[in-house]
């Protein structure tokens, strides 16, 4: 564990809330933050791509920023998204969220452009010795193009607030290879919902999650029942979760979770374009494996969490 954060756990990527009119619904959006962290989860990400980062505004993305760092109030760590078209702009938005005071920051390489490797850890270097606060490299190539991989890593070990590594690569041998390279120097987050027990046979000690935005105690039962090697009891729940954890592996990723959210009575659906809403068949699908899942919905083991 990195000296300068005890990160650890789930941290649901929350999803951020709109008005039929597609304006950022600020209010609803923290009660999704509150709710979650009544329920028990270990932190926040917020204005990740869950949170439709790329379709905030800068002032929305420092409104929810605000939001979330007020809602929040030292209960749990918050983390806040950095996904931005230049390195430029992605600093300034560091600077933003060290000025409201967020626990962190969770930075992506730079959107649209396929960087080479040198480039992409230039982008990185360059955010990260911009500002004091903590910070998680993300990659999830699938969706961004860009492959942050355990040899461009290394090489930012030196830099002394890189302090995090999320990988939603579906790729858990990375975690081995990063730790055969660097030993312990990041703290490691998976990424990808349904790798996650095989993630934390891994290594990794968190998990930034999209279905935990729907189910988020069994999204931290079955963390915790990973960290403490309780597999019997974790794989029943794991096995239960899988259809739902699969949607998180979707292009259309947070449609399906933000439906999957609102028949939970946790959000809205709503989505802002160019993410419209699902197609008849696609929503009738999701809701009839949200149908089936809580017909069937486990009683959950005792792992320490708070009553609700």
């Amino acid at each position: 564990m990195s000296p300068r954060v005890s990160w650890q756990g789930v941290f649901p990527a929350v999803t951020t809330q709109f008005h039929d009119d597609f304006s950022l619904d600020i209010d609803a959006t923290a009660k999704v933050m509150d709710g979650l962290i009544r329920d028990g989860v270990s932190g926040l990400i917020v204005c990740g791509s869950v949170g439709e980062n790329t379709s905030l505004e800068r002032k929305e993305k420092v409104a929810i920023m605000e939001t979330a760092k007020s809602v929040a109030a030292g209960r749990v760590p918050v983390l806040c998204g950095i996904a931005e078209f230049t390195t430029a702009f992605a600093v300034e938005t560091a600077k933003q969220a060290a000025r409201i005071g967020i626990d962190g920051v969770m930075v992506m390489p730079a959107l649209v452009y396929s960087s080479k490797p040198h480039e992409t850890a230039a982008h990185f270097r360059a955010v990260a010795t911009a500002t004091d606060l903590p910070v998680m490299l993300y990659n999830n190539p699938p969706i961004y193009k860009n492959d942050v991989t355990p040899d461009i890593l290394a090489t930012l070990a030196d830099v002394e607030t890189v302090v995090c590594f999320k990988d939603s690569s579906g790729d858990t041998r990375r975690f081995i290879d990063t730790r055969n390279m660097v030993g312990d120097r990041f703290v490691l987050f998976a990424g990808l919902d349904d790798v996650i027990v095989e993630s934390v046979a891994m290594g990794a000690v968190g998990w930034v999650s999209g279905m935990s935005n729907a189910f988020p105690r069994e999204g931290e039962t079955l963390f915790r029942l990973a960290r403490a090697e309780r597999f019997a009891e974790a794989m029943p729940l794991y096995e239960w979760f899988m259809p739902l954890l699969h949607l998180d592996a979707r292009a259309d990723l947070v449609q399906c979770i933000k439906l999957c959210e609102h028949i939970m009575g946790r959000g809205t659906a709503l989505t802002r374009p160019p993410r419209l809403a699902l197609l008849p068949q696609e929503k009738a699908e999701v809701e009839a494996m949200m149908a089936k899942a809580l017909k069937n919905r486990p009683r959950l083991p005792d792992v320490g969490l708070k009553a609700a």
